[in-house]
């Protein structure tokens, strides 16, 4: 069923699909921010400050799942010897990235009026700059081997360890006594945010799971175009 995955195969389809993201996203994003900054209640204890939280949870949402999702593919990818596994999951990377930062940087922000200091080496927030600091081996691995087979090996023995760090990040605040707040939302149990605050979460993330698509689509594209232009049909 891999040779569905062929580049040859699916190009058609997503260098036409950026359009349609786009325009979803842009759709999304502003009801998201209609509810995020105008229809959502302040916190009783944050006040407007913690609207950084629709910026912020999104963005920690969206860089864990796409270093798990790049997880995922590099190992399926080296067991069945799939090639455009690998361009996916290098495809996928710069969004993660720009996601981590983001949540490491709102993070920062939010931790200002809320705890009072810029930064402080809190388990969560240690751990999502270790998260950043994967991305970033990851990138650079690329960068360096380019598409050597090499590479192949190198950026799922990164994979690989990185993921240890995504339970940790997950439960940081539950093993530790950290600064940052225990979760709010949980699949498996009553969740302590309020719907009127949980609906725009959501859609915000929605939000940013479309913006990352759509940096996706565009980086796997080139990459597909690359690949073209060296006159070959498949990986």
């Amino acid at each position: 069923m891999f040779k569905y995955f062929e580049p040859s195969k699916i190009f058609s389809i997503t260098s036409r699909a950026p359009k349609y993201v786009l325009t979803l996203f842009i759709i999304v994003l502003t009801i998201g921010l209609v509810e995020a900054l105008i229809l959502s209640p302040e916190d009783y204890k944050q006040s407007h400050s913690v609207r950084i939280m629709y910026v912020h949870v999104p963005a920690a949402w969206i860089s864990i799942g796409i270093f798990s999702t790049i997880t995922i593919l590099s190992l399926i990818g080296y067991i069945f010897k799939i090639r455009n596994f690998f361009l996916i999951s290098k495809s996928l990377a710069p969004s993660g990235f720009l996601f981590t930062i983001i949540a490491l940087v709102t993070g920062s922000i939010w931790g200002k009026p809320t705890w009072g200091t810029w930064w402080a080496w809190d388990a969560r927030i240690t751990s999502m700059l270790i998260l950043a600091l994967f991305y970033t081996i990851y990138l650079i691995a690329w960068r360096i081997y380019d598409n050597d087979d090499k590479v192949l090996k190198v950026t799922t023995i990164i994979t690989i360890l990185g993921i240890i760090n995504v339970p940790i990040i997950k439960y940081s605040v539950d093993w530790w006594n950290t600064l940052h707040q225990p979760a709010s939302i949980n699949i498996l149990s009553k969740s302590s945010i309020h719907v009127s605050m949980l609906y725009p979460l959501l859609i915000m993330t929605a939000a940013f799971a479309l913006f990352s698509l759509l940096i996706f689509l565009m980086k796997y594209n080139t990459e597909l175009i690359k690949i073209k232009n060296k006159g070959l049909d498949r990986l």
